[in-house]
């Protein structure tokens, strides 16, 4: 007959198990209709060209004047527009139905998923750090902040394919010039959300990843770059930037 294990093993692999259990059940952010695209604002998207975007562009409450640098011209049937810096369409809230119901929607869910981000309780870390996060490598899961969190240097995600990261952030969320966010292990754009009730920015040349969900703006500066979405509250303001939205798993 095999030996019986230990109560300290057993106990041990009870542990493993919980942990790697808790892990795994962290919920996505369901963006809705918002994550239809890759620029979403109420107060205006901005562009010092040229901005390179990947996907579409959109605008609500407020009207295409909001659309700003961005040479666009309207569809035929006037529901959409197009830009020479947007692979995609933008919409805005003025433009022909269905165009003013689509947008009521999409700045709904982003305002639903803002409040889902914010909410989720029983964080895994609070105040990393103090929010001090560069040359760090940030495992999945939940991270708490009750005031700003910034990137001074390079950083990790790692994780897998179906990990999900979470990172309430309190204040202003930043990454200097020059520095980026790097994926491992099979981690997405797509199921990493940083939520931030203070304004979001990314210095020159910078490069960053996952969905912004802010409350306020975002402001890219020259020469930086995202692989993600960026859904704020107020205005995207974007200086010679590029914003890809991430693809979707197999």
């Amino acid at each position: 007959m095999a030996p019986s294990s230990s109560p300290i093993t057993t106990v041990g692999l009870v542990l493993f198990a919980l942990v790697a259990t808790a892990t795994a059940l962290v919920p996505n952010v369901n963006l809705g209709t918002a994550g239809d695209f890759a620029v979403l604002a109420k107060a205006g998207v901005s562009t010092v060209p040229d901005s390179a975007i990947t996907g579409d562009v959109g605008v609500s409450p407020i009207n295409q004047g909001a659309l700003t640098g961005f040479s666009i011209t309207q569809s035929a049937d006037g529901t959409y527009a197009t830009s020479p810096q947007v692979t995609g369409h933008m919409f805005a809230a003025d433009f022909f139905d269905p165009t003013p119901t689509k947008m009521t929607a999409a700045i709904s869910d982003m305002e639903l998923a803002y409040t889902d981000a914010t909410g989720r309780v029983n964080p895994d870390e609070i105040d990393f750090k103090s929010g001090h996060l560069g040359g760090l490598t940030l495992a999945p899961g939940v991270y708490k902040f009750s005031s700003d969190v910034n990137f001074n240097d390079h950083s990790v995600l790692k994780g897998t394919d179906e990990d999900v990261w979470i990172f309430q952030i309190a204040g202003i969320m930043s990454i200097d010039a020059g520095k980026s966010i790097k994926l491992e292990g099979g981690a997405q754009a797509k199921n990493i959300v940083w939520v931030a009730a203070g304004a979001t920015e990314f210095g020159a040349g910078s490069h960053f990843e996952g969905i912004v969900l802010g409350a306020t703006s975002a402001t890219f500066k020259t020469g930086s770059s995202i692989n993600g979405r960026v859904l704020v509250q107020t205005a995207a303001v974007l200086q010679v930037a590029t914003v890809t939205q991430p693809a979707d798993a197999e």
